[in-house]
């Protein structure tokens, strides 16, 4: 079965040597040329492609517009981006929009038919620096849940997490912070809350695993 796909990008000289290189495969069918991203959804639109080739920078609407657009109105249609951009202000936007694939211009021919292949057949296909600022954003995601938690504490209650984290019980932290011992059940309530844990145990192991004191020990 062949596919049917379509190329979108500003450049005509780059359009010319993709459909020169596509149109040799016997499983791809070019059924249309988009210079802009707003012909890219309408050319779409007519032609219904199994297959978009697209571009990131062109006039009137970008790539990451006219890939949300498509993906919303057709699903099953498959977008894979091919810029020069390998950035995650662009990639990961990109990936939101629901794009199958993300390459870059100076891709191995042999690994482009790869991608579109493995895109028609439902299977995502990145380029390795697109990979890279993926796996760095989860990282840094990652990282960035574990913070503000313990940012969301008051500095009432962190002296009294580092108490729990000692092993004290409530009436040696009152008498610690100078604070009455029901004061301390408040601030102990509102520091399980926070930390989404169901003790203070579990309290006490998450901020011992994250060395939230460990400049101070």
């Amino acid at each position: 079965m062949r596919m049917k796909l379509l190329l979108a990008d500003d450049h005509l000289m780059v359009r010319k040597g993709l459909r020169l290189f596509l149109q040799s495969q016997p499983d791809i069918e070019i059924v249309g040329e988009a210079s802009t991203g707003l012909e890219a959804v309408t050319l779409a639109e007519q032609l219904q492609p199994d297959v978009v080739l697209m571009d990131l920078i062109m006039p009137e609407m970008d790539g990451i517009e006219a890939t949300k657009q498509l993906k919303q109105k057709y699903p099953g249609m498959k977008i894979i981006i091919l810029t020069s951009f390998s950035d995650q202000d662009h990639v990961l936007p990109a990936i939101r929009a629901g794009a199958e694939g993300y390459q870059l211009k100076d891709i191995d021919p042999d690994e482009l038919i790869y991608t579109i292949r493995a895109a028609f057949s439902g299977k995502r296909h990145l380029h390795p620096q697109a990979t890279d600022q993926l796996m760095s954003h989860m990282t840094e995601t990652k990282k960035d849940e574990k913070e503000p938690r313990f940012e969301t504490l008051t500095k009432r209650e962190r002296d009294v997490l580092r108490e729990i984290t000692l092993g004290k019980s409530n009436k040696e932290i009152a008498s610690t912070l100078y604070i009455t011992e029901k004061t301390v059940k408040t601030h102990v309530s509102s520091i399980l809350s926070k930390l989404d844990v169901h003790d203070r145990t579990q309290a006490a192991l998450l901020a011992t695993k994250e060395h939230w004191f460990g400049e101070e020990a």
